[in-house]
């Protein structure tokens, strides 16, 4: 499937948020058609009904994709309405959090292919990192097509098994919460070293976007990196002594942060 296709027999939209928001300006700004894309939100922005797509009309008879980005809890009243379009001929793709494939297998049939993937909020940016997995009746076509979408907000991940999904939200999903948190304690140990309050987010907004940066550019490893930078008995060092403590530092944290949203997201995904 590529974008000819999708241009020519029409994508639907269901919810348009921030993240519905964010792919569909990457795919008009990709090169989709406005006229090819159907929207469906009870409140759509003002940017929205101004792009040109269909808002809240009467949808295509058989579109080649519908996107789904509801939040969890209007999935039971938004999705039966869409059921038509499952048996096969449309591909599924779910940006909802929380939401297994069975559960979209149980209302539009088991032989509708179905992609589940979970993308981050720098998607808001064109800097999220997306992962996906298909169900059994997606194809190759299928899942380049929706590679392809999701890509217009940023990296895309394929997943071996949709076990893997929720290891996901632990890490990507509900990770860019931890590295704001990080910037504001950064920023506040600043400011109790005697920087003043602007001074010491700016450094540590500054800081934290370059190094993310360049670990994703550089060609060395992030260990390297942080070898790099850290001199021997140094002021890096220092620090680094007390982060990367196996009892009270980053490593036993972050694990025990992970473990929490992953069994978290289980915890959902069970209902």
């Amino acid at each position: 499937m590529d974008m000819t296709e999708i241009a020519a027999r029409g994508l639907v939209l269901l919810g348009c948020g921030k993240m519905g928001s964010a792919m569909l300006a990457g795919w008009l700004k990709g090169g989709l058609p406005a006229t090819s894309v159907w929207v469906q939100d009870p409140y759509p922005s003002d940017w929205v009904k101004a792009s040109g797509v269909h808002v809240n009309v009467e949808l295509p008879e058989k579109p080649a994709i519908v996107l789904i980005a509801v939040k969890p809890q209007m999935m039971g009243e938004a999705l039966p309405v869409l059921k038509g379009y499952g048996g096969g001929g449309t591909l599924f793709v779910s940006v909802a959090a929380g939401t297994s494939i069975a559960q979209f297998e149980g209302i539009l049939g088991a032989d509708t292919p179905i992609v589940r993937a979970m993308p981050n909020t720098p998607a808001a940016v064109g800097k999220g990192i997306t992962a996906m997995v298909g169900n059994a009746p997606c194809g190759a076509s299928d899942l380049d097509g929706a590679d392809m979408l999701l890509a217009a907000v940023g990296q895309v991940v394929r997943l071996n098994h949709e076990g893997q999904m929720d290891a996901v939200t632990g890490v990507s999903g509900s990770g860019p919460a931890y590295v704001f948190h990080m910037i504001e304690t950064l920023a506040a140990a600043g400011v109790a070293q005697g920087l003043p309050d602007d001074l010491s987010m700016a450094l540590a907004k500054a800081t934290v976007a370059g190094a993310g940066a360049l670990a994703e550019s550089a060609d060395e490893s992030p260990s390297q990196l942080r070898v790099n930078v850290t001199s021997p008995n140094g002021t890096t060092q220092a620090a680094l002594d007390v982060l990367m403590n196996e009892t009270d530092g980053f490593p036993p944290l972050l694990q025990r942060a992970v473990e929490a949203a992953t069994k978290r997201s289980e915890e959902l995904s069970r209902g």
